[in-house]
């Protein structure tokens, strides 16, 4: 796999909702409220990081009892930072895309080019249902979710748009003003997520970026080849993000101990719930490759697979990681933290700059290095 010579990039999961980033009754000193969350942004930017995804829940489930609204919650962040880019998770069918098109063009507008999206083709069927929306089979949201990619970039840079789907149709659309352009930024980043081969064969058609549970190092060689490949046929490369749930700490102990107490103290019940809806929802996939398939009560306890991933221990040992998972392919980490604006904080000064040596060192050699090597 390509190791891009550009630094790795990190992105943070934004609390905006209740409970945390892992379903457990441990402690948990993250707030989903405004004041922490704008205070949160400041600090993250100065620690790093240079993303940050809002979450979209629309109603309460599996110990997210309270959200806040992704979009508007995402334009509040880039009016309270100066560089931190936000990508707002949203969902077609909840949204038509000339409409999010308007909205993302106006926070770019006002942020200086920093809002971006992240396409969520839809696991939770009650989030389409209890609004009366129809829930499409798997194959299906994917291919709408590549329609609604397709016409935000149609209309966020043609000035007579012209779009006809099965699922959205355009006729001489000409939205102004526009989102912010460069010579490296058409239009604002999309992002996605999802494993399946509808997933993956949709990001290599359209996507910017492919977002992937927590992976092992096999995991993510196979998603980045497979991703890749397709982008190759349409002569495009797409960038990839991995999730991690973040433990630094001063010992491996420390570290394994925390994650021992996350998972002892466990929500079971809504653990258990969520795993049921999302391995349905994956089932539904043509190939039965949909995301959270092979995951384990364990893994379940964090969203997204993070604990897979890996990045728990010392210092030294997650910045290793990091670099290794680079080497592979992997350009952008997407984390989650226990207490955020501490883990923020202590990665920012502990985490950060071992996994910059690293980068040095290795390119300075052309080959992999390790800490104080």
């Amino acid at each position: 796999m390509e190791n891009s010579p550009e630094p790795v990039k990190f992105a943070y999961w934004v609390p905006n909702v209740s409970g945390g980033l892992v379903v457990s009754k441990i402690e948990q000193r993250t707030d989903w409220g405004y004041d922490y969350n704008r205070e949160l942004a400041v600090l993250a930017e100065n620690n790093g990081f240079e993303y940050a995804l809002s979450q979209v829940r629309y109603i309460a489930s599996y110990g997210a009892a309270y959200q806040h609204e992704s979009t508007g919650f995402s334009l509040a962040l880039l009016l309270a930072t100066q560089r931190l880019k936000v990508i707002a998770a949203i969902h077609p069918g909840l949204w038509h895309p000339g409409v999010l098109a308007k909205f993302v063009a106006t926070a770019d507008q006002l942020s200086g080019g920093r809002a971006a999206v992240n396409v969520v083709s839809g696991w939770f069927k009650d989030e389409f249902t209890k609004l009366g929306e129809p829930w499409l089979e798997h194959d299906e949201r994917y291919r709408r979710s590549e329609e609604f990619i397709r016409v935000l970039r149609e209309i966020w840079t043609s000035e007579h748009a012209e779009f006809n789907g099965d699922f959205y149709r355009l006729h001489d659309f000409d939205l102004k003003p526009k989102p912010l352009a460069g010579a490296d930024r058409p239009h604002p980043e999309i992002f996605q997520g999802g494993n399946s081969t509808s997933a993956r064969r949709m990001a290599g058609r359209v996507s910017d970026w492919y977002f992937s549970n927590g992976r092992d190092f096999d995991g993510v060689t196979e998603q980045i080849r497979d991703v890749q490949a397709e982008a190759a046929v349409h002569g495009r490369r797409v960038r990839f993000g991995l999730n991690g749930f973040l433990i630094a700490r001063d010992t491996e102990a420390e570290a394994r101990e925390v994650l021992r107490e996350i998972v002892a103290k466990a929500d079971r019940e809504a653990v258990e719930g969520f795993g049921s809806a999302v391995k349905q929802a994956g089932k539904s996939a043509s190939d039965g490759k949909g995301m959270w398939q092979d995951s384990e009560f364990a893994d379940l306890v964090q969203y997204n697979d993070g604990f897979r991933t890996g990045l728990i221990g010392t210092p030294e040992q997650i910045a290793e990681r990091i670099v290794a998972y680079k080497r592979l392919g992997v350009d952008l980490f997407l984390l989650g933290f226990l207490h955020y604006l501490e883990d923020v904080e202590y990665f920012g000064k502990r985490v950060l700059p071992l996994v910059r040596e690293l980068e040095a060192d290795a390119a300075e050699r052309g080959a992999p290095a390790r800490v104080g090597s």
